[in-house]
């Protein structure tokens, strides 16, 4: 039987690809913003095209942070995609203006320090030894990246009977930034995989199979 996944629809766009390419990988995808169905889906995906603010508004609006927050609490599956990725961070630093976050990492995502912005187009990632993410996947592929925004600094301290999470990392002009995260349930990636082609397809199915 195919895996469920809630693609969370709370108005950030990019909704077509991303459905698009979780079905090529097997999935049964709801695009909703249903708490009900999005708590209880084998897995929520959340995705983010757009300014901080106006994500966190509309991730308000559909008690995104409570579905995300059950779900984590039970062990279940979520994935966050781009701004559905920064979201997840304390807060957002933008324009001058900043807004809270979902609060699930301590962290502040604020403007790539890189004349060239956004930051668009191919680039490799910088990832921990053992990822589950990018099984059969080799150091020198490529993913997808449309930002200017991210997280410079990674701030999560464990202790010594939690497992840290696992921290990718990309560079644009020299300025390094948090690529990707596994943390238990909880997965992120600054890149887009439904836009990263056949790589981008293999790390989605990696994420399937943690349903």
């Amino acid at each position: 039987m195919a895996k469920t996944v809630a693609l969370l629809d709370y108005g950030s766009g990019n909704l077509r690809s991303a459905h698009r390419a979780l079905e090529k990988v097997g999935a049964d995808v709801t695009v909703t913003s249903d708490p009900t169905v999005a708590t209880g889906a084998d897995g929520l995906l959340v995705p983010g095209v757009g300014a901080f603010a106006a994500c966190m508004a509309g991730l308000n609006a559909v008690h995104g942070p409570r579905i995300i927050g059950q779900r984590l609490a039970g062990g279940r599956p979520v994935l966050g995609i781009c701004v559905g990725m920064q979201i997840l961070f304390d807060e957002g630093h933008e324009h001058g203006v900043r807004t809270s976050g979902a609060g699930e990492w301590p962290g502040v995502v604020e403007r790539l320090h890189a004349q060239i912005l956004p930051h668009m187009g191919w680039n490799t990632v910088s990832r921990a030894p053992g990822s589950q993410m990018f099984a059969q996947l080799s150091d020198e592929e490529r993913f997808y990246f449309v930002h200017s925004y991210g997280v410079r600094d990674w701030t999560l301290e464990t202790d010594d009977l939690t497992t840290p999470p696992a921290v990718a990392w990309a560079e644009h002009e020299d300025d390094r930034f948090v690529a990707a995260v596994e943390n238990g349930p909880l997965w992120a990636t600054q890149f887009h995989p439904e836009k990263s082609g056949d790589v981008g397809l293999q790390l989605l199915a990696n994420w399937l199979e943690t349903l």
